[in-house]
């Protein structure tokens, strides 16, 4: 006999999750538990107590709640900005704004240490994943009002990209509660990258039409001093 979906039961005085919700919540829990390949919309069903209906209504495949998710904690990152850092140089902005970052994905580390492990196996998921991550860089950066419209944008996209998933690995390997390796590592890639898009402001000077960007005005160096957290 067919066994019914499991209905998730919300806290007294929490607010009642949407369908998309529970399917995001599903798959980031899910994933804790089993590698990404292994996933199928039929254990999400029953993990998030809806239908397959309801899950095909939200959402066409697996990596689309990836997406989801990835908007999701792309919105609360936007949301949580602070407004005495308006006076910081761009570097330690942008230091702030990816640890917000790193702090809204802290409730999903085991999946998303799970994740990467699938991404290593598997080029196609690397590359998509690679692509959701400049989209999200490239907010994170104008979170941190520093220009990310344009070809340089998208350039300074991919840098970041790159710069977040090496600082990643750090972080889900990191137990202590201050995270000292996360910020040292942050702080070093941030100030390897004001010096490669310094780089870049100068070779845009030569293109046509290319404004000047807002990190050739270099903050100061401070991979040199020793990490106050460390």
């Amino acid at each position: 006999m067919a066994r019914r979906p499991v209905r998730e039961r919300n806290e007294p005085n929490e607010p009642a999750k949407s369908n998309r919700e529970k399917i995001i919540a599903a798959v980031m829990d899910l994933l804790a538990e089993e590698q990404f390949e292994d996933i199928g919309f039929a254990a999400i069903a029953r993990r998030a107590g809806l239908s397959l209906a309801d899950c095909r209504a939200e959402f066409s495949a697996v990596p689309a709640v990836l997406a989801a998710y990835t908007k999701d904690i792309d919105r609360q990152v936007l949301a949580g900005g602070d407004a005495d850092t308006a006076e910081e140089p761009p570097r330690e902005r942008l230091f702030d704004v990816l640890m917000r970052r790193l702090e809204a994905l802290a409730p999903h580390k085991a999946a998303i240490r799970s994740l990467a492990r699938s991404a290593s196996r598997d080029p196609a998921l690397a590359f998509a994943l690679n692509g959701l991550t400049v989209r999200s860089m490239q907010w994170m950066l104008t979170a941190a009002d520093i220009t990310a419209a344009g070809p340089r944008g998208v350039l300074r996209g991919q840098g970041l990209a790159l710069l977040y998933a090496s600082v990643l690995r750090t972080w889900l390997d990191d137990d202590d509660p201050g995270l000292a390796r996360t910020m040292a590592a942050l702080d070093r890639g941030l100030a390897r990258g004001a010096r490669w898009s310094g780089l870049l402001d100068e070779l845009c000077r030569f293109v046509p039409r290319c404004p000047p960007g807002r990190w050739s005005r270099r903050p100061r160096d401070r991979s040199d001093e020793e990490p106050a957290a460390a």
